[in-house]
């Protein structure tokens, strides 16, 4: 057995893994990543956010297409298949995985593929894939393993008609009818890719309402949008058993109700990745889901001990889970580089996308805070009106005595870009934070940025 002596040992390479590498071999420690994966880049390249939004980016493409009437003068509607709509993910899942190799490349940081874990506090053995065994020995670790899918024992996930979110990457076919089971944000995300593509979507959702930490205008929106496009939601519904048939596949509810499909998704809720690593080796215990417990440095309760990104839970974003890693290792090597993640705006790519940071109207109300509304429709935006996407809204709260801006909400064309700079001004200090900002600075004419300057000019004109 090879022994190998670091600093710092990451185990996974997906954003977090990246994001606390990255910043401890700048802070010039001996660094190695390790990965169950023969290629770097984790849940989030492989299985994750880049495919279902590289897929997403082209099922809009598609409709783009088959809504425009300029394209009605050249040529019909077109129908593209799942596998080929997926063949373009691949690609750009083949462009991070060069990028990123690079990255460890330039920075000197070896790279170990295979199965890791803990023979005590300072080591790990690695199962390499080749079946070698290594052993690393390192002053700290960060734990960086992600989550995957939940899978309840009494669904027959070998089933060929059954799916989660990850194993629906390798559908090789476009079913009529597809069931989603969980109305969350990938839930979601796939019910507006399946119905891009012509498909029927059956979504349950065993609440009463779409993603409701959401601000409601905006859930709302999304419904609306969501059943225009054919999506049928069944609310405050419950799964009683999954069957699997030949030619397609039964969900049988607890409401008494049966649904047929071609297909199956399951998509309510995640485990975190630590059911390998040995975490009784070092007297460390994960949750009922197998997440971490970390205190706000990102220190587990074994002290030389980090863990970052979904296996520590909230809010499971890659944008979060890297800036978590770079903060665990800005606490391992005291580079004034930590900070406590909370700031962190939500980014949800269905058809239309949403984005929103800060607080909704219903926690305000909630508060007693004296606030009020500013919104801006896309269908009067010159920028939309040119890119023919009127669908949607940039929705500012901001407190009516001060002006101080307290939430932004969007929904629509861009919303995940928009949104950052709602997000910039909100953290800004003092007196600094102001919906005033929207109306003495200059826009570019058209952009979709303008709504912001429509959005505050509409909320000053509520006041009185």
């Amino acid at each position: 057995m090879a022994v190998y002596n670091y600093d710092v040992v990451v185990i996974g390479t997906g954003p977090a893994g990246e994001g606390a590498a990255m910043n401890a071999v700048k802070a010039g420690r001996k660094v190695a990543v390790v990965d169950d994966r023969p290629l770097v880049g984790g849940n989030c390249t492989h299985l994750g956010t880049i495919p279902s939004k590289a897929l997403r980016h082209s099922v809009r493409q598609i409709m783009q297409y088959n809504n425009n009437p300029l394209f009605r003068q050249i040529g019909e509607p077109r129908w593209f298949s799942f596998p080929d709509v997926l063949k373009s993910a691949e690609k750009v899942i083949e462009k991070q995985v060069t990028s990123r190799t690079g990255y460890y490349a330039r920075n000197r940081i070896d790279t170990f593929f295979g199965t890791a874990s803990f023979c005590d506090e300072q080591s790990i053995e690695v199962v390499c894939l080749n079946g070698m065994v290594e052993k690393l020995v390192a002053k700290q670790f960060v734990i960086a393993t992600g989550s995957r899918p939940y899978r309840p024992a009494d669904v027959d996930f070998t089933h060929p008609r059954i799916y989660d979110s990850d194993t629906i990457l390798h559908l090789s076919h476009t079913p009529r009818k597809l069931i989603i089971y969980g109305a969350g944000v990938i839930g979601c995300e796939y019910a507006s890719i399946f119905s891009g593509l012509g498909v029927m979507v059956d979504l349950i959702d065993n609440r009463d309402q779409l993603l409701s930490f959401l601000d409601d205008e905006i859930s709302d929106a999304l419904s609306y949008h969501l059943r225009n496009n054919n999506v049928l939601i069944r609310h405050n519904e419950e799964y009683e058993r999954v069957e699997g048939l030949d030619n397609g596949v039964i969900l049988h509810l607890k409401s008494g109700k049966k649904i047929k499909a071609d297909a199956f998704l399951w998509s309510n809720g995640r485990t975190g990745n630590t059911d390998k690593l040995g975490l009784e080796n070092i007297g460390l215990k994960a949750n009922s889901r197998g997440q971490i417990h970390v205190d706000e440095h990102y220190r587990t309760d074994v002290g030389n001990i980090y863990a970052a990104g979904d296996v520590i839970g909230w809010p499971s974003l890659a944008s979060a889970a890297y800036d978590q890693g770079r903060s665990a290792a800005g606490s391992i090597t005291e580079n004034d580089s930590w900070r406590f993640v909370d700031d962190v705006p939500t980014g949800i790519y269905t058809i239309p996308e949403i984005s929103s940071v800060g607080k909704t109207e219903r926690e305000l109300t909630q508060a007693k805070v004296p606030y009020e509304v500013g919104k801006a429709f896309f269908k009067g935006m010159a920028r939309a009106q040119i890119a023919v996407e009127p669908v949607g809204m940039l929705k500012i709260l901001f407190h009516r005595e001060t002006l101080e801006v307290l939430g932004v909400h969007c929904f629509g064309y861009q919303a995940s870009e928009i949104v950052h700079i709602g997000q910039a001004i909100m953290n800004q200090k003092g007196e600094a934070n102001s919906l005033k900002y929207f109306i003495n600075t200059t826009f570019n004419y058209p952009t979709m940025a303008e709504a912001y300057r429509v959005a505050a000019y509409d909320g000053l004109n509520r006041l009185f």
